[in-house]
């Protein structure tokens, strides 16, 4: 029983030594290092110098740094609403088809594996001034729309683009909780007279609660991860009102040569993301119970 024992200990240990590996070089070290960067100046090369907090009080006077945090409210404010409409409005679309349900997920799950940068040089060119959905509204209605160019619209214009990306995959989410639902329920309403707009607002929203909060701290995350799309059609204009949080990392690390700013920068955006996530599960999350 001694042997099978120290034997166990041997082959558990070997397992575990792979994940403890793993861990301490993919997350221990860099977490170590962003540490150190986020307390110290460093330019890529010779050794970082200790500065105290001075990157974090640089970042309260960055003027950039709060227009770009405007920004993401912008996004914010467009993006949640657009994926939450446009998934729940998929979900129940889904859910009374019949026949071709397969090929639809399948058909809309493409978007959200598709290339980001394939997708983006395919949506710059679709909306550009001489592209063909301009082509089509000047010869209906006279005039172009400047997608990309307006700084009211650009913001508009990269959320339609995520959200095509996002629907089918949010969608997916929506559709789960309402398969979960009790039909036994719904019938209960009808028997009872309530038409199909009672039914929706006070049987099927409230009991997708969980879905739609889950789809929303998912759209959350997602806008303060927003990289791709602006940077290869705006490339964070017009007026810097397309610049998010991750192109300005980006800039600062490897144009600009600053990767402890950008290192202040990046924690800074994962306090916020996660603070926003927090306030949002208090203020709207509710237990479901499905009877």
């Amino acid at each position: 029983m001694a042997s099978l024992s120290a034997k166990e200990k041997r082959f558990g240990t070997g397992i575990i030594a792979f994940y403890l590996t793993h861990t301490a070089i993919f997350w221990g070290y860099p977490f170590v290092w962003m540490v150190m960067l986020a307390f110290s100046r460093w330019r890529f090369v010779g050794r970082p110098t200790f500065v105290g907090l001075a990157n974090f009080l640089r970042i309260l006077q960055d003027s950039n740094f709060i227009r770009i945090v405007l920004n993401t409210l912008n996004f914010l404010a467009y993006l949640i609403p657009m994926l939450l409409i446009s998934s729940l409005i998929f979900a129940i679309a889904l859910s009374r088809m019949r026949y071709f349900k397969t090929f639809v997920v399948m058909s809309f799950l493409v978007a959200n594996v598709s290339s980001g940068v394939a997708y983006s040089i395919m949506f710059s060119n679709l909306f550009a001034v001489n592209g063909p959905l301009n082509r089509i509204v000047y010869s209906l209605f006279g005039f172009t729309i400047p997608w990309f160019s307006d700084p009211r619209l650009a913001v508009f214009s990269i959320c339609l683009i995520v959200t095509w990306k996002f629907v089918g995959y949010y969608g997916m989410i929506i559709y789960a909780g309402l398969q979960a639902i009790p039909s036994s329920l719904f019938e209960a309403a009808k028997m009872d007279g309530a038409s199909n707009w009672k039914i929706f607002w006070t049987i099927t929203l409230p009991l997708l609660n969980p879905s739609l909060i889950t789809v929303t701290v998912f759209a959350t995350t997602l806008t303060f991860g927003i990289f791709t799309e602006p940077y290869m059609i705006t490339g964070g204009g017009p007026m810097m009102r397309t610049m998010t949080l991750l192109i300005y990392m980006y800039d600062t690390a490897f144009r600009r040569i600053d990767p402890s700013y950008a290192t202040v920068v990046a924690i800074a955006t994962a306090v916020m993301s996660f603070s926003l996530v927090i306030v949002i599960r208090r203020i709207f999350e509710r237990e479901v119970a499905l009877v």
